[in-house]
């Protein structure tokens, strides 16, 4: 265990936050926590953190808060940077400090091994080795590569200042910076927020392998799916443990409640038979004791409280379509977009009814596209034109961020001048602003709560085109369930964006793909696309970043589909060889390890500290051999199934 917090309540200004919290973080465990926006999600962390301590308590369950080990904690809304005018690289590589002042201790004690040091030295060295392993010494550059190539940045962006990178790169940079520090405990509060699908699906993977603790506060469900092994979920203040991932906890909270409910209206209905029969018999001499004893029975029952209702408060209000629009909604042949230089052409032809979903790596043109086909930008080449009838409404990412000194109910009803403030207030209660919350201004409330406001804007003029831009990027799992509750029904035509796999499964019946230099029509939903593409193609669909408006290749060489040449018959016998060949490799290399573990086994070597180091460093290199033929045995593999 690493940290166990009991019986911990918090409170702000009278106001219980959190009450009687149980939470434990055991080694490599990774944990989600859930809920809505506003429940206590950071407040759990800070207790974590130890930046908020519990508050004592009259009961003789004192609260504590224990940790083993003084485990390091990173949290990404804690990283800092000291210098805005240090460069990039020299930023990142201090986190290896402490990693090289170990390597640098471990050469100097290895020089005085080597000239007769004693056993002490020899001890210390031992220790300072595990240490340096631990902290990713034998590997620490591969990482730094691989995390600054994965969050979209090049070689030439490592002498850059800090303060020369824009605001989401800079919280990139303080994502990879809190990755590369490899914490005992690792806090990611909205890891997915603003990262294309396949850096996602990448993030899944390295938060899988991660070998230490990691907390996710997140409404990304399929990321919860693919990550989390225990999920706390926080309503109402209190906290609840599920094991298994999001699925498992929404299949257990169900049955949970379902349980509860039916214990108590059992014993509601027990309750009810016995207290009919103590006030039938209570008046009546000879049934007096029975009536008692029915009494007795009432109050000695464990009472089994009435479960909650789910807090499933959601917005709705997208009424149908004010009118029709022709069959043809959109048609883009050959449209070239793009701001400074052309970043692809876009060719569709968008049906009535459709649902159409958008995706891709960061900077490839999905925004860019919406942003042209609504005369925001111009277009670089070809041509597109909305079909008859056609009513747009237009979400843009920014409307989540804007700025007014104006109420909620004027930002709506100025809008809307003709209705009534009754039907304002209708309107507006639907997307849950009610009571006070319409006095608020537009500029006090949340990045959900301004989506819920723009989105009862736009709807309101009843379009038959919708097109969204990342409209969940602020909303919790709740706001995200109801949104798409409400569009699965939506009757008009509708294009969005969105990096939310589980919106884009529920919703898309067809796909616009974004890759470098090209927009390519799916003609199906989501789970078709990841059966016909494979995850790891996905992986791969972002081989071109753009950071400040320039492209940035990635150095590798799966980025590119594999051509396919002349004579399929040669090409799969040469895959086969080439198998046969990585096969003898392997075999050849599991006796070379074995020979280097014998020989490192050896106690003629068991003071000689550099042959020993020498002997570690050749396995190593057997070991990272063995990796690279075992990713091309499985990429032909793949190549060969296909064939």
């Amino acid at each position: 265990m690493l940290i166990s917090i009991q019986n911990a309540d918090v409170s702000y200004g009278g106001d219980p936050i959190l009450e009687d919290v149980h939470f434990d973080i055991r080694k490599e465990e990774k944990i989600a926590v859930v809920g809505r926006n506003g429940c206590g999600k950071t407040t759990l962390l800070k207790l974590i953190t130890g930046e908020l301590t519990p508050q004592p308590r009259d009961s003789d369950d004192l609260p504590s808060v224990v940790r083993t080990g003084d485990p390091t904690i990173g949290w990404l809304s804690q990283m800092t940077f000291a210098n805005e005018e240090a460069s990039l690289g020299d930023e990142l590589r201090s986190v290896f400090a402490p990693v090289l002042e170990l390597k640098a201790r471990m050469d100097t004690l290895l020089e005085k091994l080597s000239a007769g040091g004693d056993e002490k030295l020899a001890e210390e060295y031992a220790a300072l080795e595990e240490r340096f392993s631990y902290l990713g010494g034998y590997r620490y550059e591969k990482d730094y590569e691989q995390l600054f190539s994965r969050f979209g940045f090049s070689k030439e962006d490592e002498d850059r200042a800090l303060s020369s990178f824009s605001g989401g790169q800079r919280t990139k940079i303080a994502f990879i910076k809190l990755l590369l520090t490899r914490p005992d405990i690792l806090l990611l509060d909205e890891p997915t927020n603003h990262l294309d699908i396949s850096t996602i699906a990448w993030l899944e993977g390295y938060i899988a392998e991660y070998p230490r603790a990691v907390v996710v506060v997140s409404h990304d469900r399929l990321f919860l799916d693919r990550v989390a092994e225990t999920v706390y979920e926080i309503e109402r203040g209190h906290v609840t443990r599920y094991f298994g991932n999001y699925s498992d906890y929404v299949r257990q909270k169900k049955e949970r409640y379902e349980h509860q409910k039916k214990e108590y209206l059992a014993q509601q209905k027990e309750k009810e038979r016995l207290q009919t029969i103590a006030d039938h018999f209570i008046g009546k001499p000879t049934k007096a004791a029975m009536a008692r004893s029915k009494r007795k029975a009432i109050e000695r029952m464990e009472v089994v409280e009435k479960p909650e209702e789910e807090d499933l408060r959601a917005f709705h209000g997208l009424s149908e379509p004010l009118r029709q629009s022709g069959r043809d909604v959109l048609i883009v042949e050959n449209l070239g977009i793009g701001y400074e230089e052309s970043l692809c052409r876009v060719n569709l032809n968008l049906q009535k009814g459709k649902k159409l979903g958008i995706i891709g790596g960061n900077g490839l043109g999905k925004s860019t596209f919406l942003r042209t086909i609504m005369g925001k930008i111009p277009k670089k080449s070809g041509k597109y034109s909305f079909g008859y009838a056609v009513d747009v409404a237009y979400f843009e990412q920014q409307m989540a961020r804007s700025q007014s000194t104006k109420t909620v109910l004027d930002e709506f009803w100025d809008e809307y001048p003709s209705m009534t403030e009754t039907e304002v207030r209708s309107v507006l209660g639907g997307f849950l602003f009610s009571g006070d919350d319409v006095y608020k201004n537009v500029s006090e409330i949340s990045g959900g709560e301004r989506v819920r406001l723009a989105l009862a804007k736009l709807l309101q003029t009843r379009p038959n085109l919708l097109l969204l831009d990342e409209p969940t990027n602020h909303m919790d799992i709740v706001g995200k369930e109801a949104l798409e509750e409400m569009l699965s029904s939506y009757t008009g035509t509708l294009v969005f964006v969105s990096h939310d796999r589980y919106l884009i499964r529920r919703l898309a019946d067809e796909l616009l793909i974004f890759k470098p230099g090209e927009a390519e029509y799916f003609p199906f939903g989501y789970e078709e696309y990841e059966r016909h593409y494979g995850k790891e193609k996905i992986l791969e669909a972002s081989a071109v970043w753009k950071i400040d408006g320039h492209e940035k290749e990635e150095e590798t060489a799966a980025a590119a589909p594999p051509v396919k040449k002349g004579n399929p018959g040669k090409e799969r016998a040469r895959a086969e060889r080439r198998q046969k060949r990585l096969e003898e490799l392997l075999q050849e290399n599991d006796g070379k390890k074995a020979g280097l573990e014998a020989e490192l086994a050896d106690p003629r070597w068991a003071s000689d500290y550099e042959k020993l180091q020498e002997i570690q460093q050749k396995l190593d290199e057997a070991a990272a051999q063995e990796e690279a033929w075992l990713a091309e045995w499985e990429k032909l593999e793949e190549e060969l199934s296909e064939t």
